[in-house]
């Protein structure tokens, strides 16, 4: 199904579907951060390694608390950067989230700048994020040629048009310090 409506996008996240979602750089395959079972059908519809863990998309600083995160040790970082397409890895040792973090017990946040995006996040809270490929393939960068590839794999298609960007920069943030994991 192709929708171009966010608010419709918004509730179908809430209602644990997977959907194809334009992020601030380029479309990727998102879905609730907190719904395991469609966390596991992205990793299967992208053929990705079940050891790599996915970037998640955030409203605002605030909401790393549901992940158990520091906000207050690395506010000063992560202001400095968000909003924008920059990701930061932080520590998320909860085994709650080892769905997430697959053992790494660190994950990557971002929180992005378009201000579409910024409100879906709002109405759903954290989504995962990757980018829309099958692993080791380009980016796909239109609706339509996604749908081509993914058919019904995907429970919705949000077409905001064609998404050219760059890959988000990632961070780590390690003792204090930035360090570029991704440039």
């Amino acid at each position: 199904m192709i929708i171009k409506d966010y608010k419709k996008a918004a509730m179908l996240l809430r209602n644990k579907k997977v959907g194809v979602v334009p992020s601030d750089t380029l479309y990727g395959f998102s879905c609730s951060a907190f719904c395991k079972d469609c966390v596991e059908r992205i990793y299967r519809i992208k053929n990705r390694d079940f050891d790599k863990p996915f970037i998640i998309l955030i409203s605002d600083i605030e909401s790393l608390s549901e992940f158990g995160v520091d906000i207050e040790a690395n506010r000063e970082i992560m202001e400095k950067y968000w909003p924008g397409p920059v990701s930061i890895i932080l520590d998320c040792k909860s085994e709650k989230f080892s769905f997430l973090h697959r053992g790494m017990r660190s994950l990557a946040f971002r929180v992005p700048s378009d201000q579409q995006l910024q409100n879906l996040l709002k109405e759903t809270g954290p989504i995962v994020s990757t980018s829309l490929n099958v692993s080791g393939e380009d980016p796909v960068e239109d609706i339509k040629t996604a749908n081509e590839l993914f058919d019904e794999k995907i429970d919705f298609y949000l077409d905001v048009g064609t998404k050219t960007g760059l890959l988000s920069k990632i961070l780590k943030i390690e003792g204090g310090k930035e360090v570029v994991i991704r440039g």
